[in-house]
């Protein structure tokens, strides 16, 4: 099932969110909190969208699973950036739309952010508007959904232990999860976002395909790994050997 009304509810919904959020970050002179906000917006618009229908077990379901990846995510962004200047991204981008930056901010960051996530969306669009019965693919996409917890929490976890060692430091992060892939983080939020599609697969919302596809364009060959090691190898010569032996995304045992 798909309504443009509530579809187009949640847009204006989110809209106004990062708007409030730019807001804050004027003050701040930081548009990094806009990561922060960035997996809230997925909650806000899976809440939305609940808003108009009743509560249905897989209303119920999603609107669980989509709650606590986002507060999981966005709890843990806030902790690590708490106290430290903005991220080098913005920065950069920051220098290069001088001047009136504070007010291009709105639109180059925070309204873009926000047409992400709404189009990302799409699967808790489909999957909060079905009346169908639970059936094997929600079983399916909850194992994918548990999956990618596992790898992003997990791997978040265990680099903030690995960082928070002074004998760590100019080191390599290569294990646990980090053994395997170079970015479980970016991997395990591929597969929360695919399970949710896989539930939205079960009850008929396969036009929803453009959401994680764009998730895993954006975690592939966007913001995630291609922007991340841009130019790591520079800042860190060990990692040159990191990335010969190890997957850049999908795990597979190390290369010798």
């Amino acid at each position: 099932m798909f309504s443009v009304a509530i579809y187009l509810h949640a847009l204006v919904v989110m809209v106004i969110a990062v708007v409030l959020v730019w807001a804050v970050s004027l003050r701040l002179r930081n548009v990094s909190i806009v990561d922060s906000a960035w997996s809230l917006l997925f909650a806000l618009a899976a809440f939305t969208y609940a808003s108009s229908v009743g509560g249905s077990p897989r209303v119920v379901l999603v609107l669980a699973l989509v709650s606590v990846w986002a507060l999981r995510l966005s709890v843990y962004i806030t902790w690590r950036n708490w106290g430290h200047a903005e991220d080098a991204r913005y920065q950069e981008i920051r220098a290069r739309n001088q001047p009136n930056f504070e007010f291009k901010s709105l639109y180059l960051v925070f309204l873009l952010q926000a047409l992400l996530a709404w189009i990302i969306s799409l699967p808790l669009l489909g999957s909060i508007l079905s009346s169908a019965p639970l059936n094997v693919f929600d079983v399916a996409g909850g194992v994918l959904w548990v999956t990618g917890m596992i790898f992003e929490a997990g791997g978040d976890w265990q680099l903030a232990r690995f960082k928070a060692n002074p004998a760590n430091k100019g080191a390599v992060m290569d294990r646990g999860l980090w053994r395997y892939t170079r970015h479980p983080n970016y991997f395990g939020d591929f597969c929360v976002w695919w399970g949710f599609y896989l539930i939205a697969v079960g009850c008929g919302a396969w036009w929803s395909v453009p959401g994680p596809l764009l998730m895993s364009l954006l975690l592939m060959r966007v913001s995630g790994v291609s922007l991340l090691e841009k130019d790591i190898g520079k800042r860190r010569p060990k990692y040159a050997d990191y990335i010969r032996r190890t997957n850049a995304f999908f795990p597979g045992m190390p290369k010798r």
